[in-house]
């Protein structure tokens, strides 16, 4: 059975749009793309190597898949690119347009993604594709999940887990950069508890 293993870049107000570069994603007039860059350190390039070590599959939302097809084909001689382009793309989506980036494949919904999880082979690493963790939440999916929390309020922006049903997670490891990066790692840990301190009558 493969391992999903899942990521988000947040500021402290939730916001995970953008990350990466001004033209990422400009919806609903986003001006702050590439928020990112000014914080990134040999402490956050260190942890996500150790994220993209080894083998590993892709599984990505459409418009995230959209991004990176536009992005990674171009860029050779690079090592971190040789590997996204390498590994499969499983996309989770509805639309039927064909998927132009090599060795890319749909799937068509959440049943298919965990008929793939069933299968031997490497890690599937989900990055962006935030649309697609409350169903992979809720099916039980993500066997790991880990968020980078960035030292800046963005005020507003696509929020990270939107609609995500209630779940608990553990804390399994957590580094903090020199720029003032949180990388928190977690595993699931079951339902939601709950308790009081309440004052006894």
């Amino acid at each position: 059975m493969r391992e999903i293993v899942a990521g988000l870049f947040q500021s402290l107000d939730g916001v995970i749009q953008a990350p990466g570069g001004p033209n990422e994603d400009e919806s609903g007039g986003f001006a702050f793309g590439g928020w990112v860059v000014p914080h990134f350190s040999e402490t956050t390039g260190t942890f996500i190597d150790e994220i993209f070590s080894g083998e590993f599959d892709l599984l990505l939302g459409r418009r995230t898949y959209d991004i990176f097809a536009g992005h990674w084909p171009k860029i050779t001689g690079d090592p971190f690119a040789d590997k996204f382009n390498a590994a499969a793309k499983y996309v989770l989506t509805s639309l039927s347009e064909p998927l132009a980036w090599q060795n890319s494949h749909r799937l068509e919904d959440l049943a298919a993604v965990k008929r793939l999880k069933e299968t031997e082979g490497p890690r599937l690493i989900v990055q962006g594709s935030s649309t697609i963790y409350p169903g992979l939440i809720e099916n039980g999916l993500i066997d790991r999940l880990f968020l980078l929390t960035f030292p800046i309020i963005l005020g507003s922006g696509k929020r990270a887990l939107p609609g995500a049903m209630p779940a608990a997670f553990r804390l399994v490891d957590h580094r903090v950069s020199d720029s003032g990066v949180i990388i928190a790692v977690y595993e699931p840990s079951g339902a939601v508890e709950t308790g009081s301190f309440a004052l006894q009558d």
